[in-house]
């Protein structure tokens, strides 16, 4: 006998739990399914710096969604380090633009946080909800018959809902279940990830490179002991991204150095690196009868801006207005004709912040000197442009144009 429920969520990662949490309170039965135990608190890697090596550069929209939900407090405000600048240059040349929460009349541009302690922070708040948490379970089947899926698990069970949604990552099992076409490249780049201490103080600032090899990011942690940490995320050519692997821990720092102009002091300490192949994908369509994808389910992007969560999480707000909408007009939420307003609402938005992000790549790789003068002449030219470069960054936080209903909040992110 299969377990029912009105919609399931598949994946329980930053996306996918606050979907389950948005949707908590509505008139629906709620599961949310990952195959990792959702009874015990979430942990970092053990580290040096005390920093686990994957964050998420969170803007003002996604911290008021979290805000909205309950969660965003539940984060120690030690471990939300705010950013309020961004600097961004052309490594190879002259060209930097300065960006500052001021000009906005904004506190900061957003904060750097863990991508474990979201999660825990969300997972948190749903446990004072009805939502059921179906931990350790792996999904092996997928059908539809009478218009409800049968999830069919590794060990047996069986779950049926009229409403699945992927949010199960970037190779999603579940979307390779339902048979969604995808889009799909290989950057031809690696990130190496880790966290390091400077000699100096980063400013709450995040800086960042575009290196001929590729971008490299310096995302600026909170202080420990008066030691200053940053987490970097460095692009660079699989061959480079193996050699860079390999090198010991003086010729690392001394490279990473280097590479980012000394701008914060020696770099003194690194945690271990991790590196990881860079692809993009999109699906060619984010909805079919019953089933929805959202996150990296639906799209992956360059991590080259950090909005790859940010994406998710709108995703999640739209969804979810959709979804409470169409229960007030008491229409069936798992129809095509409802899906298709969430998939219309953001499939543009997210291809167009894809675009965006594999133009600047383009560009930046572009070794023609025609283009290296006018990337650096068009970058000092948007620095002198406060009007333009505000346009910019209220987009990228989320605060331009209209937002979906739960991501607007009066609460204080902070």
């Amino acid at each position: 006998m299969a377990q029912q429920f009105d919609l399931i969520v598949v994946g329980a990662g930053m996306v996918g739990a606050t979907l389950a949490r948005a949707l908590a309170d509505a008139p629906l039965r709620v599961a949310l399914l990952d195959g990792m135990q959702l009874d015990a608190p979430l942990r970092a890697r053990a580290t040096g710096s005390g920093y686990d090596p994957r964050v998420s550069a969170l803007s003002a929209a996604s911290e008021n969604i979290l805000a909205r939900l309950d969660a965003w407090s539940r984060i120690d405000p030690a471990y939300r380090s705010p950013y309020r600048h961004m600097c961004v240059w052309d490594g190879a040349g002259t060209g930097q633009v300065n960006f500052d929460a001021a000009a906005l009349g904004e506190n900061r541009l957003g904060h750097i946080v863990e991508n474990w302690r979201v999660q825990q922070a969300v997972l948190e708040s749903l446990g004072q909800t009805d939502v059921q948490l179906l931990g350790g379970r792996q999904v092996s089947g997928l059908t539809r018959d009478d218009e409800l899926w049968t999830l069919e698990l590794a060990d047996g069970e069986r779950l049926q809902a009229p409403l699945v949604v992927a949010a199960d990552g970037a190779r999603s099992r579940l979307r390779e279940l339902a048979g969604f076409a995808m889009r799909e490249w290989d950057y031809l780049h690696h990130a190496v990830v880790t966290t390091v201490r400077t000699g100096n103080s980063h400013a709450a600032t995040a800086w960042q490179s575009f290196l001929d090899t590729g971008p490299l990011a310096f995302l600026p942690l909170n202080d420990r002991d008066g030691q200053h940490y940053c987490s970097i995320v460095w692009s660079l050519l699989p061959d480079q991204a193996q050699r860079v692997m390999q090198l010991d821990d003086p010729a690392f720092l001394a490279e990473l150095e280097a590479a980012i102009e000394g701008r914060l002091g020696p770099v003194l300490e690194a945690d271990p690196r991790h590196c990881i192949p860079l692809r993009q994908r999109h699906a060619r369509r984010y909805v079919q009868p019953g089933l929805a994808l959202i996150g990296d389910a639906a799209h992956s992007i360059h991590p080259l801006a950090g909005q790859g969560v940010n994406l998710g999480l709108l995703d999640v707000a739209e969804l979810a207005q959709v979804i409470r909408a169409a229960l007030v007009r008491g229409e069936d939420i798992a129809s095509l004709a409802v899906l298709q307003r969430y998939e219309r609402r953001r499939m543009g938005a997210n291809l167009a912040m894809m675009a965006a992000m594999e133009g600047f790549q383009r560009l930046f790789h572009a070794d023609a000197l025609p283009l290296r003068w006018l990337r650096n002449t068009g970058m000092r030219w948007v620095d002198g442009m406060d009007g333009l470069k505000a346009g910019i960054v209220r987009r990228a936080l989320g605060l331009e144009g209209e937002l979906p209903e739960l991501a607007r909040s009066t609460d204080q992110a902070g």
